[in-house]
């Protein structure tokens, strides 16, 4: 198994899973939340699990009652019509990165290893870490930083990349890392978690996905289907709770020309689950982990 499940006992909790029924998990990865799943369905049941990472397919269990499918879960609609299953009863994601990920040295995740600069979950994407430092401009570079990264000196961080460049193009974590030095504020490994996690979300378009994936989830479930995300920073977390609260990413309630709403879930709790304080004593990457659950009307 790549990581321990966040919240595995919460996560079972909020889907409510009915033994015969037909269920989703966005985020196979090391199949600890799918193992969990399986454990609560009958023969009957089915759960179509989907990861885009080519390593997550070495977790597969044998069991007749797991589909899985090897892409990203922004083609989650397409692919459940593919086996005919247009109607789920519980859709989980836990968004982010896993320890595996970050831990195989060779995908340029870490700040800890020296590697290219990669950063794809799926190796069939075409712009890796590498192309994005090299070819993209200090504005859209500036952008990334500030939105995905969070940085404060974001602007000085692109300017300084543009520059760099010029007399050498970037490939490697260390490099790049030894490379941006000055630029560094406060903390140093948060800083630099920071960056990579701008560049990382920019690479594998984390929430144009996670955006598709909200939408198609209100057109697959049933009525009274539920929807369980797990999600470790606050674009992720507003996105989710804009989608619950609205149904589009803008969290603006839409009316009709009467002037209802026309509201897609309810709330399964007003406030996001977070992690026990055991629980992350146990497991770090929970810290940041908040937990929300919708219900389709």
């Amino acid at each position: 198994m790549f990581h321990k499940p966040v919240m595995l006992k919460e996560c079972i909790q909020a889907l409510e899973i009915k033994p015969s029924g037909k269920y989703v998990d966005a985020t196979f990865g090391g199949g600890g939340h799918s193992r969990a799943i399986l454990e609560q369905l009958n023969s009957d049941g089915r759960l179509y699990a989907f990861d885009q990472d080519r390593d997550a397919a070495k977790n597969i269990v044998d069991d007749e009652r797991l589909i899985f499918v090897p892409q990203n879960f922004r083609h989650l609609r397409r692919f459940l019509k593919v086996y005919e299953a247009n109607s789920i009863d519980g859709i989980l994601a836990d968004l982010g990165i896993s320890s595996h990920q970050i831990d195989t040295p060779e995908r340029g995740f870490s700040i800890r290893y020296e590697a290219s600069l990669d950063m794809r979950m799926d190796l069939s994407l075409e712009a890796t870490a590498a192309a994005i430092l090299n070819t993209y401009s200090a504005e859209q570079l500036q952008n990334i930083f500030s939105t995905y990264g969070e940085l404060r000196n974001s602007k000085t961080l692109a300017e300084l990349i543009v520059k760099e460049r010029l007399n050498l193009i970037f490939t490697t974590t260390t490099d790049f890392i030894s490379r941006i030095g000055s630029c560094i504020r406060g903390h140093r490994p948060r800083y630099l978690a920071q960056v990579f996690q701008a560049l990382r979300m920019e690479v594998n378009q984390e929430m144009n996905s996670l955006e598709d994936l909200m939408k198609q989830s209100s057109e697959v479930l049933n009525k009274g289907g539920r929807m369980v995300v797990l999600t470790y920073h606050s674009l992720e977390d507003r996105m989710v709770k804009n989608f619950f609260k609205a149904g589009n990413a803008t969290g603006e309630e839409e009316k009709d020309l009467f002037g209802h709403s026309n509201k897609i879930f309810s709330l399964a709790n007003k406030k996001p689950i977070t992690a026990t304080e055991i629980e992350i004593k146990e497991n770090s990457r929970a810290r940041s982990a908040k937990l929300r659950t919708a219900i389709k009307n």
